[in-house]
């Protein structure tokens, strides 16, 4: 590094990423955001960059036409850039500290009605096989219990046979930051389980996981997502539908029956009631289809 050239810099500083084991995708992330940096710039010694410039080179990034979130995650690689620079001395200071992103619109999730969650779970007939019949069980046992305790997908396949009390109806569930919570399981999944555990052992294969796969061990994210959309064309359902939907369509319609933000809060698992507000946004979207559809004064589309 030591012509101070900007490319030079780029390569030593995602050299020490990889070094670090920071993955294949990050990597490309990275090395994307710098050379935008290096468009904008230009093979310039980093230390002739100030705050200025890093600015201009945002606003080129935005008139060019980049989403807030790429803009948030190109500054990300440039403040890691001069983060390292300034460690290794070819810097006097970071001039993106104190710099931001243009805020991102905040996307509303993808959210299944009641009515199609009352089709994707409701009970059909029971296959003739053995063996798919024990498949149908433990999808209908998954569903049921996303749906009925707002869990994550991570935290669906980390279940183990132990953190189920069928008896208290509730399940222990490993969320993330490694922070453990206790949610309630309605009676529909409580039933749906109950039958899944009394088939398990006839596919699990020596693991104390609650969800096997096909070959007896713990149950992945692609064969999940896979059930899930297997049994939307077999149950009819024409939506969208991903494991995610499933914890969004709980906090939505928890949160149109009870109007407790708090507790939906809590269930979710989410550290700061922000996260669960977006949740008031889908459940106003509800009041507001109900108030066109019903109000004598409403706007009639």
């Amino acid at each position: 590094m030591a012509d101070g050239a900007l490319s030079r810099c780029i390569d030593a500083y995602l050299a020490s990423l990889a070094a670090h084991h920071y993955s294949p995708a990050t990597l490309v992330t990275y090395a994307m955001g710098l050379q935008h940096l290096r468009h904008c710039v230009g093979e310039v010694a980093p230390a002739t960059l100030d705050t200025h410039a890093i600015r201009r080179a945002l606003a080129t990034l935005r008139a060019r036409g980049l989403a807030p979130r790429t803009l948030a995650r190109t500054l990300s690689s440039w403040r890691g850039l001069f983060h390292f620079l300034a460690r290794a001395g070819e810097v006097a200071h970071n001039p993106c500290i104190g710099l931001r992103p243009p805020k991102a619109e905040k996307r509303l999730p993808n959210t299944p009605s009641v009515d199609d969650m009352a089709r994707l779970l409701a009970s059909g007939e029971t296959p003739g096989d053995a063996q798919a019949a024990v498949w149908q069980a433990r999808d209908l046992a998954m569903f049921e219990l996303m749906y009925s305790s707002g869990l994550r997908r991570a935290e669906l396949i980390g279940l183990n046979l132990g953190d189920v009390d069928l008896d208290a109806g509730e399940v222990k569930v490993l969320g993330k930051g490694a922070k453990t919570r206790v949610v309630p399981v309605g009676s529909r999944a409580l039933h749906a389980l109950r039958y899944w555990l009394s088939l398990r052992d006839r596919v699990a294969r020596d693991t104390p996981a609650l969800f096997v796969g096909r070959r007896g061990a713990r149950i992945a994210p692609s064969p999940l997502h896979l059930a899930l959309r297997r049994l939307a064309v077999r149950q009819g359902v024409s939506a969208h539908l991903h494991p995610h939907a499933l914890r969004h369509a709980f906090a939505s319609h928890l949160l149109q029956s009870s109007g407790d933000l708090r507790a939906v809060q809590e269930m979710l698992g989410h550290a700061s009631l922000s996260t669960t507000q977006v949740y008031t946004h889908l459940d106003f979207q509800h009041l507001a289809q109900v108030y066109d559809q019903a109000h004598p004064r409403a706007r009639k589309k």
